[in-house]
């Protein structure tokens, strides 16, 4: 695991492309994470190349909150932990500011990410609560279905990327 680097641009589109439900986004997009935001992302890889990642933002003004933007894992590393093992790994990173909340939008239809995030609030030992944020209609014409916000914590850190907190 790594922190993304601007080289990783394209390989990230690719990612999220084999990772169905996940929005696309243009390639440039993943190029301004990896130079904006490689603090707050981290990727998964072996000699095959990229096999994970998870893309997030500390929300302004809320330096003790990881919004975490994606989690990609290929169909190859499927099944593995790999997703809850990256986000481990992301909040095991020392920080001036330690993160004591995880927030994410997931959609209702995806259980995949539902199951990873109910996971990771139980490995922290921390609450899970659902409220409303973007509705479907907030998204146009596009059928996009509602994304509600997730929030995990608070929590305590240091995480260790092994999976084990201390």
């Amino acid at each position: 695991m790594r922190l993304p680097a601007r080289a990783d641009g394209p390989a990230l589109r690719d990612l999220v492309a084999r990772c169905p439900p996940l929005d696309l986004n243009s390639v440039y997009l993943y190029l301004l994470l990896t130079e904006h935001f490689p603090d707050t992302c981290i990727l998964a890889e072996d000699e095959q190349g990229l096999l994970g990642m998870v893309s997030g933002y500390r929300p302004p003004g809320r330096d003790d909150t990881l919004f975490v933007w994606q989690v990609a894992v290929d169909p190859r590393a499927r099944g593995r932990g790999l997703g809850l093992d990256m986000l481990l790994g992301l909040l095991s990173r020392r920080t001036p500011c330690p993160i004591r909340w995880i927030e994410t939008t997931v959609g209702p239809g995806n259980r995949a990410s539902r199951r990873l995030f109910s996971r990771l609030a139980a490995h922290l030992g921390a609450a899970l609560e659902e409220t409303d944020l973007f509705g479907a209609a907030l998204f146009g014409p596009d059928a996009h279905e509602a994304e509600p916000l997730l929030r995990i914590g608070p929590f305590t850190l240091p995480v260790h990327a092994s999976g084990r907190t201390p």
